[in-house]
């Protein structure tokens, strides 16, 4: 198990199990300049859900440790939080589902979605554009944080390892977009810099948005002129 007080330090040092990721020595990436004083357009792309494959993982792994146990397929799927739709469904199976998540290789076994690497990949190389994995780690996190890291480093090779931002408030980052599977992000800051793209999951997909609110249905659908338009949008106010 990795301290606390280790993790909240892995930037700076280079010890226990984050040693082996590369943490803490590398220099960091310089930002890209767009000249004229502006800043690359920065998109913050959520992980679980987004670029994992979090919902099939725990449907697989659910199914295989209780197997006699009643479980709610894909198609089923109705809400974000997952151990909410499973109490309702029978009171003890809210703790059964969380404690999937809260297990050893959860995480780090999660399947990349079609087209996911690829498409953040692309983003990351293109001009003007920072792109930040940011992701939430659960409360018990025991495995979690580690596994996040490793995950990207197995999919993203190790430079991207600094392209990370692990927190539970994603209204405090500063952005131009958050693609999220999560239709409701709240926080500390009631009005977030980003514009929130709700990624298209098996639990959202029922849902109906009021414009201006924007999808994208899945990574073969067309980011790239999500990124385009907003932009276009922001050199409106330079």
């Amino acid at each position: 198990m990795v301290p606390l007080s280790s993790f909240l330090h892995l930037q700076g040092r280079r010890c226990g199990p984050f040693a082996a990721l590369g943490l803490g020595r590398a220099p960091p990436r310089r930002p890209r300049s767009c000249g004229a004083g502006r800043r690359p357009l920065r998109v913050l792309v959520d992980m679980d859900g987004v670029l994992a494959d979090f919902e099939g993982g725990f449907l697989k792994k659910f199914r295989a440790r209780y197997p006699d146990t009643p479980y709610i397929t894909l198609e089923d799927r109705r809400g974000f939080w997952v151990s909410e739709q499973y109490g309702r469904l029978r009171a003890e199976l809210s703790e059964k589902a969380i404690s999937i998540w809260e297990s050893k290789n959860f995480f780090i076994e999660l399947d990349p979605l079609p087209g996911a690497v690829e498409a953040v990949k692309q983003m990351a190389n293109m001009e003007n554009t920072d792109v930040f994995i940011c992701t939430s780690p659960i409360k018990m996190y025991r495995y979690c944080p580690y596994e996040k890291y490793a995950w990207v480093e197995k999919h993203f090779g190790q430079e991207f390892l600094e392209q990370i931002v692990l927190t539970r408030d994603k209204t405090v980052v500063s952005a131009d977009l958050l693609i999220d599977d999560r239709p409701d992000i709240t926080g500390a800051e009631p009005n977030p810099s980003w514009e929130h793209i709700l990624f298209t999951a098996c639990h959202n997909k029922h849902l109906q948005l009021k414009p201006p609110s924007r999808r994208l249905h899945s990574w073969t659908d067309n980011w790239r002129a999500v990124l385009d338009s907003k932009r276009a949008a922001r050199s409106q106010f330079i």
